[in-house]
């Protein structure tokens, strides 16, 4: 490979947008490194790790020592990404309540000749040339997956309420599997990088339109401010690099002279706030000296006395960027918690049961089995293929003694409460039953004209009945 022919004239500006209180995407722009990262998971930081993936990333911003073998290059990428997603997965290792943090990440590292991209995430990266603009990385997405097999198109994509369903990222426990591929440069070609807040928003043709005219500085804000103005409610970053030849080079030789590498979002390592009063002298504020290039805040929506750090207010309501699908690590012991509540279900059902049996031992009533009268222990009622009552004793009275009413009423099962209850019932209905008898008797004797007048001949046939109800204890 020759000595490197193009260069590279780049802008990069983030904004934290309409609607978050906190810029969770971060993005690196030098001579020849491009890379956007957006972070996942509302309150488990995502900020933390698209910085902590561009801070690793941009460590490929070197010129290549000399001729580099195009598998090299693309080599170079691949192990960036593997870096990154270790760094977040030793951050949530010393922080557990970043378990759940993930970030996109979209690179192109530069040679002088060509550009190898690396690609995990719905961010995305775009080539315009000749008027024409390509979408050169393909997002990892649910939604794409249903445009790539024709069940939904573009247009449907942008408004589908899982969107944001992300398949792939960097989160420091999946092998991530990145996109990897190289692409040949020419003169006069724009490179442009942005989060899906920009180009979530904004379809191909408005994107072309600002990339069509205007340096990298002024199609950067533009494609920022074009994308908040089409109400995108998440965080915005663009980076815009123009392919020059060694006349276009020379042509914006001040300008490249000045250039220095740009880190923006999240990234960065200061958040500058613009005390109340004052103005900041232009758009970028000094995004040439390292400041992260965020257009001018609502100075209203930034309290007074925040600490340094901080990023939203407590007492907000969810963050939104906490319902996006990211990847999430798999539950440690799933199968552990599965038997535990099976245990505990179980345990309840056991308990339940056997209070309910408990009770209904404690329930009686009076019934006939065989045309005799039976205490029962239980409840008068059957299941399929269970009983819930047992004989517990059998009296002495015989159903075809009783009144036909008393009768029925044994049949269907007298409930009594507890035993004494039921012993009661007994009690009543021998009772009832000497009585028929004893009229019975009298209505006899008067038949018969017998000439017996004393109280003795008179004895009732069913007296030694009286003595007892007659319960065999049989239990």
């Amino acid at each position: 490979m020759s000595s490197p022919t193009l260069v590279l004239d780049y802008s990069a500006i983030s904004d934290v947008g309409r609607v978050r209180k906190d810029n969770q995407d971060s993005g690196y722009a030098g001579p020849w490194l491009l890379s956007v990262c957006d972070g996942v998971g509302g309150a488990a930081r995502g900020d933390i790790a698209s910085g902590t993936a561009v801070q690793q990333l941009r460590r490929l911003d070197e010129q290549p020592p000399g001729e580099l073998a195009p598998d090299d290059l693309v080599g170079q990428v691949a192990g960036a990404l593997h870096r990154a997603h270790d760094r977040i997965g030793e951050l949530v290792d010393e922080d557990p309540a970043l378990n759940g943090t993930s970030t996109t990440a979209t690179v192109l590292l530069f040679d002088g000749h060509r550009v190898a991209v690396g690609h995990v995430g719905d961010s995305r990266a775009y080539l315009y040339r000749d008027g024409r603009i390509s979408q050169l990385t393909s997002d990892h997405t649910f939604v794409q997956s249903l445009i790539d097999e024709g069940r939904i198109t573009e247009a449907e994509a942008r408004v589908h309420p899982h969107r944001n369903l992300i398949l792939k990222a960097l989160d420091g426990i999946h092998e991530a599997e990145p996109d990897l591929f190289l692409v040949e440069l020419e003169a006069g070609d724009r490179l442009f990088l942005c989060s899906d807040g920009a180009c979530g928003v904004l379809d191909d043709a408005r994107l072309a339109d600002i990339l069509s005219s205007g340096t990298p500085d002024y199609a950067a804000v533009e494609l920022v401010r074009a994308s908040l103005e089409a109400g995108s409610s998440d965080n915005v970053t663009c980076i815009v690099a123009d392919v020059l030849d060694e006349t276009g080079a020379a042509q914006r030789a001040d300008e490249l002279a000045a250039l220095e590498p740009l880190l923006v979002g999240a990234a960065a390592e200061l958040r500058r706030r613009v005390p109340r009063g004052t103005r900041s002298p232009s758009l970028f504020r000094g995004h040439r000296s390292g400041d992260t290039g965020e257009l001018e805040p609502v100075l209203a929506e930034i309290p007074e006395g925040l600490p340094p750090d901080a990023h939203a207010i407590p007492s907000d309501p969810i963050d939104p960027e906490a319902a996006r699908y990211a990847l999430r690590p798999p539950a440690r012991f799933g199968w552990l918690r599965w038997v535990m509540v099976a245990a505990v279900v179980g345990g309840l059902v056991w308990i339940a049961a056997a209070a309910a049996w408990s009770w209904s031992q404690q329930q009686y009533f009076v019934s006939e089995e065989e045309g005799v009268v039976y205490i029962y222990r239980g409840v008068n009622t059957e299941l399929p293929g269970a009983s819930l009552y047992e004989p517990y004793e059998r009296t002495n009275v015989d159903l075809d003694r009783l009144t036909e009413l008393q009768a029925d009423n044994v049949r269907q099962g007298m409930s009594a409460g507890s035993l004494d209850g039921a012993r009661q019932i007994i009690e009543n209905l021998v009772a009832a039953m000497e009585d028929e008898t004893a009229d019975s008797g009298t209505d006899s004797g008067t038949d018969s004209g017998s000439d017996a007048g004393t109280g003795d001949a008179g004895t009732e046939p069913g007296a030694d009945a009286s003595s007892s109800p007659a319960t065999a204890g049989a239990r």
